[in-house]
């Protein structure tokens, strides 16, 4: 994941899908890269190169939005904005940013008095990267008209599949996410965290979900009070426990 977002920001790769089951970290792998990239631009005097797109959007909001970041070394990121890949027009655009050829142009062709106030033109050259974080699975989406148009657009990105079927899985991507530092902020150190690793461990079979959610949840209640956080999160993280 790190790999491929780091090609996307450097303009190796034009397009990046990270697939996934909530809370196995995709949307932090790939703000975590794009960050020190929007940091040495700051430091350049640059403004950031990354723009991260979340909720819903409609088809002349991802026109505007692709022309916004355009520019060659831009960076577009869609984080469970699903709404475009159900969409035909959004579909159509998307591809459009995503062609293999030389010169990427993208057109909105329908008399719109938003695009004139703003001084957005019909037609331009997108030139920047898209990365696409999604709980949806490209490859069993059911209806057979967006699944055409969402195997198009897997044709044009690198498809990355972060689904994990096992409890070891995660537990491995959870702790690497830790030690890159998602609880640094908890202030606990290296022992606090492994603390509340091992006790996730401990307590597989009842917790109500395995994920870096349930993380944050339990050192959310660690910090709230430091003596009697297990017995908190066996009440209100677990099944059936009262």
């Amino acid at each position: 994941l790190d790999q491929m977002t780091d090609a996307v920001a450097n303009g190796v790769v034009r397009g990046l899908i990270v697939s996934g089951p909530p809370g196995v970290g995709k949307s932090f792998g790939v703000e975590k890269i794009l960050d020190e990239y929007d940091m040495m631009a700051k430091l350049s005097s640059k403004p950031p190169r990354t723009e991260i797109v979340k909720g819903s959007m409609t088809p002349i909001g991802l026109y505007q939005t692709l022309y916004n970041n355009s520019n060659d070394g831009d960076i577009l990121v869609f984080d469970d904005c699903d709404s475009v890949l159900f969409d035909e027009v959004c579909l159509n655009m998307l591809k459009a940013t995503l062609v293999s050829g030389k010169k990427r142009t993208i057109s909105w062709k329908s008399e719109s008095v938003a695009l004139r106030r703003e001084g957005i033109p019909d037609r331009f050259e997108f030139k920047g990267g898209c990365i696409f974080i999604t709980n949806v699975d490209f490859e069993n989406v059911r209806s057979k008209k967006i699944k055409d148009h969402l195997a198009a657009l897997m044709s044009r990105c690198h498809y990355l599949d972060l689904t994990m079927n096992s409890a070891r899985d995660k537990f491995l991507r959870i702790k690497q996410i830790v030690r890159d530092g998602m609880l640094d902020e908890y202030e606990f150190g290296k022992d606090g965290d492994t603390e509340i690793i091992d006790f996730m461990i401990e307590n597989t079979d009842k917790l109500r979900e395995i994920s870096l959610r349930m993380v944050l949840k339990i050192a959310d209640l660690r910090k709230m009070d430091s003596d009697n956080w297990k017995s908190l999160a066996k009440t209100t993280c677990m099944k059936g426990v009262i």
